[in-house]
């Protein structure tokens, strides 16, 4: 079939297949950068927290109502954590000043020498007189763990000791020190200046995100200090529950820490599934909004290329009655209403491939967006044609089933 005759046609009347045109690359545009913030949205919200069975793991806060002095404090802390060590199920107790996914933190500036004037990250800082490694089941990759030694103990409201040893994350120890065949044994500044406070790192953890989890690396420079303070309104510990038996673990350890507390406290509970689907709701939300408006954008433009052929075909009855006539066959009109449909939804794409990009373009500078890969371009290109074809099939096969004596009577 020649294009010659279709696109002189589509020239002559121009303003539906520009209109439809117009609508393909506007859909494409939205829907390519669309899927591509929904699949973002989707592997960030996937993202490994650093923890080894998340699932099993929970964050219970205590606040008494009645506090002594550090001596007393101290002597709580102990006696709540064998309490809940000694809760059937408990495989790990461990203090901690914050969470992972669970958006409120500690963050400060690290420098690697006191000389600097700004910090080189901001890093969120856990506090621990146990081990999270343990507990959480974080995975040494270079280094070793705390030993009970190296746990310093302060009277928060008081003291201004400061610990002297730390672990640190490795994506931290990589923005601290780029390219440092190792990382155990160098010296990081809390601060700047000379009141800058020395700690030297003794252990590198694979992964631990903060409690912001914030996308990119800086979702994962966090270090743990061990201390061991006194001075806080709650006392915050993390365990890990034998798997499956989570929910039971829950609702017994909070029971033993009523129970073994002389004075009325508050007990705060959240799960890490709890945290992250907090963490993470806006992200989804977010991403069904965007499959939402992406459906409904495929479902407008199926229907106005099927609103714009069957008004082709009616207004092209004696046309199509005449060229019956003289021989053409149902496949010959089928092939005519495809071919146009297909010239015109190449256009439009074309037009869309441009503007996704310079969407894209936007996203990238105003939100700092990763690039719109090629694939989602040829994906959507492909959906479009496809659906262009499938939307004009049916008033395409209704127009080469019009037999030649009803056409020219109809017009």
């Amino acid at each position: 079939m020649e294009i010659r005759p279709i696109l002189s046609a589509l020239l002559r009347n121009k303003t539906g297949p520009v209109l439809v045109a117009v609508q393909v690359a506007l859909s494409l545009a939205i829907l390519a950068n669309a899927l591509h913030i929904v699949q973002a949205r989707q592997a960030v919200s996937a993202r490994e927290s650093g923890l080894a069975n998340e699932q099993d793991v929970f964050a219970l806060q205590i606040r008494p109502l009645q506090r002594g002095g550090h001596e007393e404090q101290l002597a709580f802390q102990a006696r709540q954590a064998a309490t809940l060590r000694a809760v059937p199920g408990v495989l790990s107790v461990a203090s901690t000043s914050q969470m992972p996914l669970s958006r409120s933190g500690n963050y400060t500036g690290l420098s690697v020498n006191r000389s600097q004037v700004n910090s080189t990250a901001q890093a969120s800082t856990y506090r621990t007189a146990d081990s999270l490694v343990k507990t959480w089941g974080l995975r040494i990759v270079e280094g070793r763990d705390f030993l009970p030694g190296d746990v310093l103990e302060i009277d928060g409201t008081t003291s201004q000791e400061f610990t002297k040893v730390g672990i640190i994350s490795r994506k931290l120890g990589e923005k601290m020190w780029p390219g440092s065949a190792s990382l155990v044994g160098k010296t990081v500044y809390f601060g700047t200046g000379e009141t800058a406070r020395e700690v030297r790192v003794i252990g590198v953890v694979d992964k631990l995100q903060t409690p912001g989890a914030q996308i990119g690396d800086t979702g994962e420079y966090t270090i743990i200090l061990p201390v061991r303070v006194t001075g806080n309104k709650t006392e915050n510990y993390t365990l890990r529950a034998e798997p499956g038996q989570l929910d039971r673990v829950v609702k017994e350890a909070e029971a033993a820490v009523r129970a073994a507390s002389p004075t009325p406290v508050i007990v705060r509970i959240k799960t890490m599934n709890d945290m992250r689907t907090a963490r993470y709701r806006a992200d989804k939300a977010l991403a069904w909004m965007l499959v939402t408006v992406s459906v409904l954008l495929l479902l407008i433009t199926a229907s106005g290329i099927v609103g714009m052929a069957s008004l082709w075909v009616t207004q092209r009855r004696k046309q199509i009655g005449v060229r019956r006539a003289l021989g053409a066959r149902r496949m010959d009109i089928l092939r005519y209403f495809v071919t146009e449909n297909v010239m015109i939804t190449s256009v439009g794409v074309a037009a869309g491939v441009v503007l996704a990009l310079g969407l894209n373009q936007l996203l990238v500078s105003q939100l700092e967006m990763a690039r719109l890969p090629a694939g989602y371009l040829a994906a959507g290109a492909a959906v479009f044609w496809a659906l262009g074809i499938a939307a004009v099939y049916g008033p395409a096969w209704r127009a080469a089933s019009i037999s030649p004596a009803t056409a020219t009577r109809s017009a």
